[in-house]
């Protein structure tokens, strides 16, 4: 199994998450989607990042290479098994999606004034799910699930983009450093990511 991953790509890094959180093991093609390698042209002509190959199966979108993983090696469970706790947390991950990484796409990869808008809008967005970061150990969980593997690499990026996530009881900053001090995170870390701004204070 190889996965080809950006080292700076926040999709990429939910797919490496799983992949670690799952102990697979597999190797991890770092390149610059910019220039991508030719072995994964021929697989995947757009050398769209995360793309994984296991076998003949080639898949180039992080959320379905996540769910694979999960299905693929079931243990540790990431999702619950109920096929009503499932669906929830697929809409948990398409809403996060949404709203939370179509405005780090703006702010990363737009001009001045519509990255400013987005800024704005994230940090609000992210504040006023305080009350749900409090309220269990994970998100909307008493168990670590996919749902913290999308929203982790994410809130990694916060800071380097200039958006502070403290609040008064320090919901967010102590969830996200929960998640940060799992050994999984922090192999999933590309040399960038580790060299990124300072994580969650």
């Amino acid at each position: 199994m190889t996965l080809f991953s950006s080292p700076t790509c926040a999709m990429s890094h939910c797919a490496r998450f799983v992949l670690y959180e799952k102990g697979v093991v597999a190797d991890i093609e770092y390149y610059d989607p910019a220039d991508p390698p030719e072995d994964l042209l021929e697989l995947n002509p757009n050398g769209t990042s995360p793309t994984l190959i296991e076998r003949d199966l080639v898949l180039y979108d992080a959320r379905i290479i996540m769910e694979y993983l999960d299905e693929r090696f079931p243990h540790p469970p990431l999702h619950q098994m109920d096929p009503v706790s499932r669906a929830t947390a697929r809409m948990l991950i398409k809403r996060i999606d949404q709203d939370w990484y179509q405005s780090l796409d703006e702010i990363l990869y737009s001009g001045e004034k519509k990255s400013a808008r987005a800024k704005k809008m994230l940090k609000e967005s992210v504040l006023s799910a305080a009350p749900i970061f409090a309220a269990r150990p994970y998100f909307m969980s008493d168990e670590f699930s996919l749902i913290d593997c999308a929203i982790a690499p994410l809130l990694w990026r916060l800071p380097g983009i200039g958006i502070d996530i403290a609040t008064a009881d320090e919901a967010i900053t102590s969830y996200a450093q929960r998640i940060f001090k799992r050994p999984a995170f922090r192999r999933s870390l590309s040399t960038y990511e580790k060299e990124m701004a300072d994580t969650i204070k």
